[in-house]
């Protein structure tokens, strides 16, 4: 029987016979509950919105209604991640281009030769956007489709504790579409710790767990476990930065903002090893319009790290250096995912979101210039404090920088 095109889902005669839906909600035949076995079709399919329009382009003869619900939702699935995979991918990248090609106008002639091309840009990220795109569609597809599966065998409420695990583990693999020969070690790690944020929170809400996760609920313990893993990163980007994945490394060289020279200089002397390079850090500060004369004997290398400046007039210029650093950063962090996430609240409150979104760049990059200033900050204090310069003074010096900025400067997802 062909679907009928009044706007209305098509039942069976039968079904319709057996008791029609009256004015309060209730069936009008003779069971008692809300809906009759019988009549159950007929009230779930009442909240299918259709048209006589969708009737001529969807026969819904061969489908019952939940599973074209279920359809929907793996199609609406797929969509929207590729949506979201290739706006965030695209967005950055579109970003990451401009500020090549401005680099590359202040770049001398001979240095724009050895730089690659506008085009090989260009399409470099399109494959990259298509890539992340096809990921995060593929993804949502397959863990909706598995999701539904199970549960439709299995029972909604039967399969409920395990079925998203396993739908998110047959998921995974997906990663493959942003290349066999590329390693995504910082997107799995990340994927990895807000999976693990998530069964804390499930640990602390549980009677079970709850006294195991118990001091995951201490006020400032996200600060300590971040002082700790900070420290780990700038201790090894000073004293051992070959350990560093490349990424970690550009993106520190980048904001910590010291030349490889001087860091050399700074692990020589806090490793106890002879300088080998001060006329090297010399001529850079020459190159920079700085003349420094450095001390083979000294103990404290806070003239390898700024100069001729003073600890606390290096904190404050290179403060503001760094914020500038930093708002080309978040700027696309934060304006990408409102363009996509929230497209229709921008038609309605442009201002709202927009200002918010202003407001988290201006948030994140005040942190992450603060924490930069105060890591060194912080390690030139405690070398002219106890008037020394070894690992164990590096490593508390890259400990405290989170401790001043983080209970004032959080990241905040405020689009969530």
């Amino acid at each position: 029987m062909p679907p009928a095109c009044d706007g209305e889902v098509a039942v069976p005669s039968s079904t319709a016979s057996a008791g029609a839906s009256s004015t309060d909600g209730k069936c009008s035949c003779a069971s008692s509950e809300e809906t009759c076995t019988n009549c159950r079709r007929r009230s779930s399919s009442s909240g299918l919105p259709s048209s006589s329009s969708s009737c001529s382009l969807l026969s819904l003869e061969s489908y019952p209604v939940q599973d074209y619900d279920k359809l929907w939702r793996v199609f609406t699935a797929s969509v929207k991640g590729f949506t979201i995979g290739a706006g965030l991918k695209g967005g950055l990248a579109l970003f990451a281009i401009l500020a090549r090609l401005r680099r590359r106008r202040s770049l001398p002639s001979a240095r724009k030769t050895e730089m690659v091309s506008g085009s090989d840009d260009v399409i470099l990220a399109l494959k990259e956007t298509l890539r992340y795109g096809l990921f995060l569609g593929t993804f949502a597809g397959t863990f909706v489709s598995v999701d539904e599966i199970v549960a439709g065998l299995g029972g909604h409420r039967r399969t409920a504790k395990w079925r998203a695990l396993l739908a998110g583990a047959i998921a995974g693999p997906s990663m493959l579409l942003t290349g066999t020969n590329t390693q995504h070690t910082s997107l799995a790690i990340y994927i990895l710790m807000r999976a693990a944020v998530l069964a804390s929170r499930c640990g602390i809400k549980s009677k079970r767990f709850g006294h195991i996760c118990k001091p995951l609920t201490w006020a400032h313990g996200d600060i300590f476990l971040m002082c700790l893993s900070s420290s780990q990163i700038l201790s090894a980007y000073i004293l051992k930065p070959e350990s560093l994945p490349q990424s970690y490394k550009s993106f520190l060289y980048k904001h910590g903002a010291k030349d490889a020279r001087i860091l050399q200089g700074v692990r020589d002397i806090a490793c106890g090893f002879p300088f080998t390079n001060l006329d090297d850090i010399e001529k850079y500060y020459k190159s920079t319009g700085v003349d420094v004369k450095l001390d083979p004997r000294m103990k404290v290398p806070c003239s390898i790290i700024h100069g001729n400046q003073a600890c606390e007039a290096h904190f404050l210029s290179f403060l503001v250096q760094a914020y500038k650093r930093a708002l080309p950063v978040y700027l696309p962090v934060y304006l990408i995912p409102a363009l996509i996430v929230h497209r229709q609240g921008l038609l309605k409150s442009p201002f709202s979101i927009l200002a918010k979104g202003l407001l988290g760049t201006a948030r994140s990059s005040l942190f992450l210039s603060t924490y930069c200033a105060s890591a060194w900050m912080w390690t030139c204090f405690l070398f002219r404090l106890f008037k020394r310069c070894n690992v164990p003074m590096v490593a508390l010096g890259t400990v405290w920088p989170l401790s001043s900025p983080v209970p004032f400067f959080r990241f905040s997802c405020l689009y969530s």
